[in-house]
């Protein structure tokens, strides 16, 4: 009987210690499901990509750093940022020159160009590099995404070109039917290219992706819808984030002593209050000088006439000197430089002062958060293709910033529809739709006393 009780319990003890053994290997089995594939045993938790990602700030073509090599490296650093700081103005200028269109084609350059090395940076975070389509899906979802932005400039700012022609009218027609159906290919390309064992990889990659898309092609979208409503809300704003960018950096590297920051070190208060005041003095000047040229505020419209874009008008008085009334407490003061109680202002200076209050206080903060993404993955820079600088995405983190509030800040205080857009969008209806609003404008204008008809 002894017997019999002891065979009893040491089976339950076995049975005990199976249930064990397999409920370690389901636990093993869900962690190793944690974990893509060997790949990711290897990344662990440990990001550290500063020998993936190339490094642009302490680059220099080979001429130039051999001239240097006697500088200490401090100097080296400011002599070659200096350098092509003005090499990039100069280009910033002479695209200026080459009038609108120049423009926009670079912007679109940049906006490749800083999708790329964000987009670079995703796969080597994944080491995604062989994965079937995954590539080719990233390049897809930018030029759909482009293919619907700027097909909606086209169809507001050239609504009578696109409708000269069948083809183009079936286009602005369907437009974001076919910006729709183009994301859907994609996506349906996605879900067919999944592989079993980089589920995580994947998801991870496409969510990537689009926040990639989020923050450069929506922004360089803004920024041609700025560039249409006139060069000068392009000129002016950007040169505050480049005015900001190279005096907060050089109050800093001279006066520097307080830390700003910890998302990045080399910031210092005296950077960034120094910044700020050259920021709003420059925002100033340059906007009084731009105001002079009809070239610089007025808007850019297509000239039916001409064929053309065009860049001629009568400035609006946002850009003329207007009498202002100033505030009693200001009134001795003012009547004692100028004999009354009223100054002349070009209105437009008051927004560049807002402008350049948010660029120098608000728009670091765009700097701010590219550190802290670099800082996350061990990496300097997004690049090294501007020597001194690093990638093209150093230097426009705080640009795509400053595009948001530019566009939120026409669309909220500025803009008005200009009768040539009114236009453009009646030529797009049907010629009974025309007659109909005629008929009705005309009437309403005849019985408001603003429009006199002749007697029959």
């Amino acid at each position: 009987m002894a017997d019999l009780r002891k065979r009893v319990t040491n089976k339950k003890t076995t049975d005990v210690d199976t249930e064990t053994e397999n409920e370690g290997f389901n636990q093993d089995s869900d962690a190793n499901l944690d974990l893509d594939s060997e790949d990711d045993k290897s990344l662990g938790n440990k990001i550290d990509l500063s020998n993936t990602i190339p490094s642009g700030t302490d680059k220099a073509p080979e001429l130039l750093d051999a001239t240097l090599s006697s500088l200490p490296p401090r100097w080296r650093n400011w002599v070659i940022r200096g350098i092509f700081t003005w090499v990039m103005i100069f280009g910033f200028a002479l695209v200026i020159y080459a009038g609108p269109l120049a423009l926009m084609l670079v912007v679109l350059a940049v906006q490749v160009k800083c999708f790329a090395e964000i987009i670079n940076i995703g796969y080597a975070v994944y080491k995604i590099h062989g994965l079937p389509w995954f590539r080719s899906l990233s390049w897809y979802f930018l030029i759909t995404s482009n293919y619907f932005f700027y097909g909606e400039s086209l169809v507001d700012y050239f609504g009578v070109v696109d409708n000269r022609t069948e083809f183009l009218r079936a286009l602005v027609k369907y437009h974001r039917f076919i910006s729709f159906s183009l994301y859907i290919g994609g996506f349906v390309w996605f879900v067919l290219s999944l592989v079993k064992r980089y589920y995580m990889k994947q998801f991870s990659l496409f969510a990537w992706t689009h926040v990639a898309l989020l923050i450069v092609v929506t922004q360089s979208y803004l920024i041609i819808r700025n560039i249409f409503q006139g060069l000068i809300w392009f000129i002016v704003p950007v040169s505050m984030i480049v005015c900001n960018d190279v005096m907060a950096y050089m109050f800093g590297f001279f006066f520097g002593r307080t830390p700003l920051i910890k998302l990045s070190p080399k910031k210092t208060w005296e950077g960034f209050i120094g910044g700020g005041f050259a920021t709003v003095i420059f925002g100033l000047l340059i906007s009084y000088v731009l105001c002079q040229y009809p070239f610089f505020v007025c808007p850019i419209e297509f000239n039916e006439e001409l064929g053309r874009m065009t860049l001629d008008c009568e400035p609006s008085p946002l850009f003329r000197p207007q009498e202002y009334t100033v505030p009693a407490s200001l009134a001795p003061v003012v009547r004692m430089i100028t004999g009354k109680n009223t100054v002349m202002i070009i209105p437009f200076l008051l927004h560049s002062l807002s402008m350049s209050v948010f660029s120098s206080v608000i728009g670091p903060f765009g700097g701010f958060f590219a550190s802290g993404f670099k800082r996350a993955f061990k990496i300097k820079d997004f690049g090294d293709i501007i020597p001194g600088h690093g990638g093209i995405m150093d230097r426009f983190d705080c640009q795509y910033l400053m595009a948001t509030f530019v566009n939120v800040y026409i669309s909220s205080f500025i803009r008005m529809d200009s009768p040539q857009k009114l236009l453009q969008q009646i030529y797009s209806l049907k010629p009974e739709l025309q007659l109909e609003l005629f008929t009705a404008l005309r009437d309403s204008l005849t019985t408001r006393g603003i429009l006199q008809l002749p007697a029959p």
